[in-house]
């Protein structure tokens, strides 16, 4: 997907010649990362999850949330090198290119280090592929006996459940909540701000060049909140960081709103977006992938957690189209908006989303028994 989006003329076309059928190529190449990317964002929390032990779960299920947020700083500087010193022109006509294709270094990085990784011991008891799961217990846990322990739990909780595969085998609260928490995460306007970040900031009245740094400045804010959500989700717990979060990002765009309506431009308005985005950081980035990664009964997790981050794709592609046309109508209300999903976001979590810091994956079924 990476080399055939930069260079979409390879085999089929000429270079400099564009034509309907090489932009459904283009669409095509984009489509198929489209797909890896969505087969990865939902797998690796999942798996991440299934072999962590429960008092760290939450701590290594944020690391896959740091990586997405170090990755997209080092894209930041990756395409500010490629654009730096560089005209408008070749950057329309060359620079994007090289900009897709170094996507293929990790990409393919990424796929050779899967070779290392081992299935996970629910996987394998699921596939009634016992010693493997126990070869692989024992080597997360370095503890025969704890790892022994693990094992007759995970024994216990899929037998019961071997004829409860179905995903509302549990009820449909489960799976709303899995839903709603995906969607709150991309209504609270996050992408919006990753995406649209030099756009936001000109709008402001931010040069171009300094729209850019801000956004690196912004780049370093989401790595160290997320730290901050690393060290603290298993000792302070989810709800708390969640409801935290929701309440400093309310802040921070109602803020931006009032700013915004009163045209007033200046450091103010980086101060508040920092505070959104470190509030979001230290909390829903992390956290909500925690809690969709683990609140599932181990017999529907895997159709579970396919809803919950096809739910989450699918809000995030509806709040950054939108974006454009509802920041034409008003900005103010546009911030607004996001402000007020972030209050009903607090809300939901205190009403509706179980805590379950400490609690193993075999636990989670209790929560959701008929």
């Amino acid at each position: 997907s990476a080399l055939g989006s930069g260079f979409p003329e390879f085999i089929f076309f000429s270079k400099g010649h564009p034509s309907i059928g090489l932009l459904l190529t283009f669409n095509f190449y984009r489509i198929i990362g489209g797909v890896g990317v969505g087969l990865a964002s939902a797998v690796s929390p999942m798996y991440i999850s299934e072999i962590a032990p429960a008092d760290i779960r939450g701590r290594l299920v944020s690391f896959n949330q740091f990586a997405i947020i170090f990755g997209m700083l080092v894209v930041y500087f990756v395409n500010w090198g490629i654009a730096f010193g560089q005209s408008i022109d070749w950057i329309n006509d060359v620079g994007w290119r090289y900009m897709f294709a170094s996507e293929a270094i990790p990409a393919a990085l990424f796929g050779m280090l899967l070779f290392l990784v081992p299935e996970t011991p629910r996987y394998l008891v699921l596939s009634n592929r016992d010693e493997k799961a126990r070869s692989v217990l024992s080597r997360i846990n370095a503890d025969k006996l704890r790892a022994e322990a693990i094992f007759s739990e995970i024994k216990q909780s899929i037998g019961r459940t071997t004829e409860r595969s179905r995903i509302f085998s549990y009820g449909k609260i489960v799976i709303l909540i899995g839903i709603l928490l995906s969607v709150f995460q991309q209504f609270v306007g996050i992408n919006v701000a990753l995406y649209y970040a030099p756009r936001i900031f000109e709008s402001m009245g931010a040069a171009k060049d300094a729209s850019m740094l801000q956004t690196i400045i912004m780049g370093f804010v989401n790595v160290v909140f997320t730290v901050v959500a690393i060290l603290t989700v298993d000792k302070w717990g989810r709800k708390p960081l969640l409801i935290t979060g929701s309440i400093g990002m309310a802040i921070g765009m109602f803020a931006i709103s009032w700013l915004s309506y009163n045209e007033i431009i200046g450091i103010s308005t980086l101060v508040f977006i920092i505070i959104y985005t470190a509030s979001f950081m230290m909390s829903w980035g992390p956290i909500c992938w925690v809690l969709i990664s683990e609140i599932f009964p181990n017999k529907i997790r895997g159709q579970a957690v396919a809803v919950a981050v096809g739910a989450q794709w699918a809000a995030n592609y509806l709040i950054s189209s939108t974006y454009p046309a509802m920041m034409e109508y008003s900005g103010a209300l546009t911030y607004g908006f996001y402000g007020l999903m972030a209050v009903l976001s607090a809300l939901f979590v205190w009403k509706m989303v179980p805590e379950t810091k400490g609690k193993s994956l075999e636990e989670m079924e209790s929560l959701w028994k008929e």
